[in-house]
């Protein structure tokens, strides 16, 4: 009972998020590595926090109220600072997900330290850790995973807004250890909380998800049927890409038109998976679609800064749509 009640609440929230996600952007495989990572990070905090208890003179009690909390963080959050560089996340649904199966895996291990470490058969305990300190360290990486995307996504995301992220998740860990409320009550504001929370989460993002796949996808077509009909230079993106000549050399201007076809292609083709997977269906990935996306590098190096910028109007390679473009491989 004790193993039941340790392990498996946070696996059922995780299974619940899971299943709130209609648009289907997790990846079953950065799931399982978010979970794996996780219980990584729980031996890695275990090891270091075993190293300064015994040669650091620490006491317990300064440990795990003021550094543990710390250690910890910082260790679950390196997963989501990874799945953002490597643009593997792209809207608050998928962050939080993966945010919450880092801290999953990482109570999983923890409470199976702490059952062989204390054999009281107290059920209330393995209710508080279970429901409790487990559902905690899944919501502080949920958390840091949440500002850090949101961050990215309005080109915010520094130094000073890493901070807040960590600092945030910590301040909540560290008084969750402080047990300035009761543990019960704890515990039943975390089971009561975080469900609506996550839930509120995921139909604010789902309502931008709408928005993004609609309004987007919708004008995105209709300009690349006017490049397809040959008829882009008699719509207003015509006219501004045609005012640009005295600026840019015949070649360049020749490469830009060229990104802006290819861009909208993929762009169309990663907007039409998210729609298929949200259906229930497979997404299609064409054989040549390696080879496209090393034509819009090639194009987009070619075009170099000034290009890009100068493009801005008509077509935005910020996070999410880099992130977009990275779903296709």
């Amino acid at each position: 009972m004790e193993v039941v009640l340790g392990i498996f609440p946070v696996l059922l929230f995780l299974a619940f998020l899971f299943l709130l996600d209609s648009f289907k952007l997790v990846l079953k495989k950065y799931l399982l590595l978010a979970l794996m990572w996780g219980m990584a990070s729980a031996l890695t905090a275990y090891f270091v926090n075993s190293v300064l208890l015994e040669h650091a003179g620490i006491k317990f009690s300064i440990l795990s109220r003021f550094i543990a909390p710390a250690n910890e963080e910082i260790l679950k959050s390196l997963f989501v600072f990874l799945i953002i560089y490597k643009k593997r996340v792209g809207f608050l649904i998928d962050a939080a997900i993966y945010g919450f199966a880092v801290g999953a895996g990482f109570a999983l291990v923890e409470n199976i330290f702490y059952l062989h470490a204390n054999e009281d058969p107290n059920l209330l305990i393995w209710i508080i850790r279970g429901f409790g300190t487990a559902l905690m360290h899944g919501g502080c990486t949920s958390l840091v995973s949440l500002l850090l995307i949101g961050s990215k996504s309005r080109d915010r995301y520094n130094l000073a807004h890493i901070g807040l992220a960590l600092v945030s998740a910590y301040i909540i860990h560290s008084g969750f250890n402080h047990f300035y409320i009761n543990p019960v009550l704890q515990t039943l504001g975390i089971i009561v909380i975080l469900p609506l929370l996550f839930i509120l989460i995921f139909r604010s993002n789902e309502k931008q998800l709408q928005d993004w796949l609609e309004i987007e996808f919708q004008s995105e077509v209709e300009l690349l049927n006017m490049i397809n009909k040959g008829r882009f230079l008699s719509t207003r993106s015509g006219e501004y890409l045609a005012s640009l000549k005295s600026r840019f050399s015949g070649e360049i201007m020749m490469d830009m038109y060229c990104f802006i076809q290819i861009y909208l292609e993929l762009s169309i083709k990663a907007k039409r998976n998210v729609l298929l997977k949200e259906s229930g269906f497979p997404a299609i990935i064409e054989e040549d679609m390696e080879n496209k996306l090393m034509e819009l590098k090639q194009l987009r190096k070619q075009i170099g800064k000034t290009g890009e910028l100068t493009l801005s109007p008509l077509i935005r390679m910020n996070y999410r749509d880099l992130w977009k473009l990275n779903s296709l491989r």
